[in-house]
């Protein structure tokens, strides 16, 4: 026999076993195969989604996306939070004006009223919309170029006042983050996001741990839970000194002095003085680039060191 004819000789274990050996045999192969424990690990939707394996779900949902934004050079974030529910002036408008058709038809309807007031609400908070928009800008052109991810927006990656700061970036060319979250009901990321940049988690801990991993500054416009929730969570942080120190802006005087009133908390004693200077609150989007480049040249650290051109 030639050594091309061994060569091209199937090995052992590359043939199941002969149903001249055994007429069953092939049946419980087949039948083995098929089985899951027979599937590797990673292919095992069974196991991998299983309460034991989430350890390993957790590393991967935090891989995936560190590994990505090490590849772009991400090395700083500016992270925008705000609610999903404040959109741009001409469409708070025309919500507005289909609500006001339907009062027409019914002016004594109290839900229709109450949806009223809060259209109009909304048209008034369109202002924060455009004016995330525009420090998305502000960052974005801040660096050498497209390609310059030192300083980089990263929003949750949905709509409201996370599509605005993503969208600024894209205006002036930027790439931008979004962390997107995987729910129970389908979401959709906002179309400004850079691709390459657009991720989506299912912890919201993983996702939690992204925002703060690189974050150089945090500024909060208008919002509800959820931005109550990041807010008081990178608060209690640096409160703890568990995180260094970073720039908590929150836009919006009207808003946050009359959603959060700070000083009875610390008139109650549950905050102390020196907690009230952990965040500064302005009223619009170029007062919060100011704050965040003035916080850091205070401390003889820029961040941008380098001479634009």
């Amino acid at each position: 026999m030639s050594d091309k004819k061994l060569e091209n000789d199937n090995q052992p274990w590359q043939l199941p076993k002969s149903t001249n050996e055994d007429p069953h045999a092939q049946k419980l192969i087949k039948n083995l195969m098929e089985s899951p424990g027979y599937k590797v690990a990673s292919e095992d939707p069974l196991f991998m989604e299983s309460y034991e394996a989430r350890g390993i779900r957790l590393e991967l949902d935090y891989l995936k996306a560190e590994l990505s934004m090490n590849a772009f050079g991400i090395e700083h974030t500016i992270a925008v939070f705000g609610s999903a529910r404040i959109v741009e002036y001409k469409t708070a408008k025309k919500k507005l004006q289909q609500i006001e058709k339907e009062l027409d038809k019914d002016s004594m309807s109290q839900v229709t009223r109450s949806m009223l007031h809060t259209a109009q609400r909304m048209l008034e908070k369109s202002v924060y919309y455009d004016d995330a928009r525009k420090f998305g800008s502000l960052v974005g052109k801040a660096g050498k170029g497209a390609d310059d991810c030192r300083v980089t927006i990263i929003t949750g990656g949905g709509p409201g006042i996370m599509e605005a700061a993503n969208r600024g970036a894209y205006d002036v060319g930027a790439k931008s983050i979004g962390l997107n979250i995987n729910l129970p009901h389908e979401q959709f990321p906002n179309p400004y996001i850079s691709a390459e940049l657009c991720f989506q988690f299912h912890y919201f801990a993983v996702r939690k741990l992204h925002f703060l991993n690189r974050a150089k500054a945090l500024v909060v416009y208008p919002g509800g839970f959820g931005t109550f929730d990041e807010l008081f969570e990178i608060l209690t942080l640096v409160q703890t000194k568990k995180t260094a120190p970073i720039p908590i802006v929150l836009v919006s005087k009207y808003y946050w002095n009359r959603a959060l009133d700070f000083d009875f908390l610390r008139e109650e004693g549950v905050i102390g003085h020196a907690d009230l200077e952990m965040f500064n609150i302005v009223d619009n989007a170029d007062e919060a680039w100011s704050h965040i480049l003035e916080w850091y040249e205070k401390r003889d650290t820029p961040l941008f060191n380098h001479n634009k051109g």
